[in-house]
């Protein structure tokens, strides 16, 4: 029987896959078993497990404990990256801005908690960043702070993650708590609240089309390829209906005349602007012909169209056809002649139902092309974030150069890949399912390694005063969210569905996400602030991780 002891209590390479794996599979088997009132502390549950089977002594080669550390990492914070990097410049954006410099402000406030509480308690600075990465339930800060300070003493400390572990729980469950206390501090209710996001969301920035009969003389004989000019704003123009009933494409060429009605794409800030044209009307009422044209909402599968401008097409001059929108990592976007093409874009064309299959052939519209993975920009990707990673800059204050690390390089290079790639070629589209698959295969390698090696001593440090690290896993989690959630109502006017988004996103928590959207089947006002404010926090959370560690160890 001594083969079977080898394998939990051993050495090797057949011990140390066996290890990770049955850590990673009972894990996750938790994770889906064990909830208490649907709340669960999800895939954390490796980390756990990973403890528990230290404790009674299985354990890791420390050079493979070092690699599977680091390659789940770079794997999740890399597939994290490419999936917020198309979305992370817009969330700069005017009407975003505010919630993401409130996200950013509890980023900020739980560092300074966590340093005051080391400075008056005397709780090394290492282990306060394990507990801060723990009370915000942000597993990449803890491989960010892992990695730094390996970097800083060329080894690794079990008392970040024991940190981690001990105020997850309750971070975890604070969150969410203080999701219902805000409830009722502000004395809201649910059925007002959803009455005060109807009342509101007709006047929230977003693109619609609108029909216009153009009664304006000046407009009367200039081309369609003017009329933006002459309202200072920028629009697509979709169809043109003239007075006899006749549908068309719209075209640059064509020319309009009073009387004629055209169908506008443009962003509801601008309605004004182009109401100098004309009234108002209802295009599909003044038809007597039946609709020539039809909408047709096709994906971009062709790798060759990967970067190219709209204009680059020339579907209007081919096909007669308009593009009015492009729908991409969930936004809407108008069809500019600029705006360059990525893969996986979903299209709306306008046109003659006879040509929409000439145009889905030559943009693709092939959902199994998108199925394929590909991995040439993954590990060129990855190569890069570790290049960045490793080079030193030196900032004032600190004795030794500074360095992104593992995360910090990988999760830049990826966002930066995402965004920019498409402009110079460079293919970065993953579905939904691979980056998932990519991201919890790293997560689950991390968590199990991590696990394993502070397992050992984790239950000693709990009876010797670690359990104190709960209570101040506790401030860190609660103070910042009451403070930004108050100012959040009071200042930024937040209904509670989108206050509940901005909490769960300023602290990437999934759980408190479910729980926000579970609180409204009419609106998705939780999930839409969750996306706005997570891609500038989870990069502040990797980058304030290695800062601290750097500059106060």
């Amino acid at each position: 029987m001594n083969w079977l002891e080898n394998l939990f209590v051993g050495s090797g390479i057949a011990h140390s896959i066996f290890a990770l794996c049955i850590v990673i599979g009972c894990g996750i088997y938790l994770s889906h078993k064990l909830k208490i009132k649907g709340i669960t502390l999800g895939i954390t549950w490796i980390l756990f497990c990973g403890i528990a089977f230290s404790h009674f002594g299985m354990r890791l080669d420390p050079m493979v404990e070092a690699f599977a550390k680091d390659l789940g990492l770079i794997l999740f914070v890399y597939s994290i990256g490419l999936q917020v990097g198309p979305s992370f410049f817009s969330s700069f954006g005017k009407q975003s801005l505010k919630m993401n410099l409130m996200a950013a402000t509890i980023v900020v406030l739980g560092c300074v908690i966590a340093y005051i509480i080391h400075l008056t308690s005397g709780v090394d600075i290492a282990t306060m960043v394990g507990v801060l990465s723990g009370a915000v339930t942000n597993t990449p800060g803890l491989g960010a702070a892992e990695q730094a300070y390996a970097d800083l003493r060329g080894m690794s400390n079990p008392n970040i993650a024991a940190g981690y572990a001990m105020a997850y729980p309750l971070g975890v469950v604070g969150i969410i708590v203080s999701l219902m206390a805000f409830k009722w501090i502000f004395r809201m209710s649910l059925d007002k609240e959803e009455e005060k996001v109807n009342a509101t969301k007709k006047q929230q920035d977003e693109i619609e089309h609108i029909d216009i009969r153009l009664t304006n003389p000046q407009v009367d004989g200039i081309r369609l390829s003017e009329l933006s000019q002459y309202c200072r704003v920028h629009f697509i123009v979709s169809r043109l209906v003239h007075p006899n009933g006749t549908d068309m494409v719209a075209e640059g060429e064509s020319v309009l005349h009073t009387g004629d009605t055209i169908r506008v794409v443009i962003d509801k800030r601008y309605k004004k602007s182009i109401m100098l044209l004309g009234e108002l009307t209802k295009l599909d009422d003044q038809l007597d012909a039946p609709r020539s044209l039809v909408s047709r909402h096709i994906v971009v599968t062709k790798p060759e169209l990967n970067g190219k401008r709209i204009g680059d097409l020339h579907v209007r001059e081919t096909y007669h056809v308009s593009i009015t929108r492009i729908r991409r990592a969930g936004i809407d976007l108008l069809a500019s002649h600029d705006l360059i093409l990525q893969l996986g874009d979903r299209l709306t064309v306008v046109g003659e139902e006879n040509v929409m299959p000439k145009v889905e052939k030559m943009l693709g519209n092939s959902a199994k092309k998108l199925d394929a993975p590909n991995l040439i920009s993954l590990f060129f990707g990855i190569v890069l974030g570790i290049a960045l990673g490793s080079i030193p800059f030196s900032l004032p204050g600190l004795s030794q150069p500074f360095k992104l690390g593992l995360a910090g390089g990988t999760l830049i290079v990826a966002i930066l890949l995402s965004y920019f790639g498409p402009k110079y070629k460079v293919i970065t589209y993953t579905t939904t399912s691979a980056n998932l698959m990519i991201r919890e295969i790293g997560i689950s390698l991390f968590l199990a390694a991590v696990g394993l090696g502070a397992g050992k001593d984790f239950v000693s440090t709990l009876l010797n005063g670690g359990y104190v690290w709960i209570g101040y896993g506790v401030l860190i989690t609660l103070i910042p969210l009451v403070v930004v959630g108050v100012l959040s109502r009071l200042w930024l006017k937040l209904d509670y569905f989108s206050l509940m988004g901005l909490i769960a996103g300023s602290t990437t928590d999934p759980p408190a996400l479910a729980y926000a959207t579970a609180q409204s089947s009419q609106n998705d006002n939780a999930a839409v602030a969750y996306s706005t404010v997570y891609p500038l926090t989870m990069f502040l959370r990797v980058l304030t991780a290695q800062i601290m560690i750097m500059v106060f160890l």
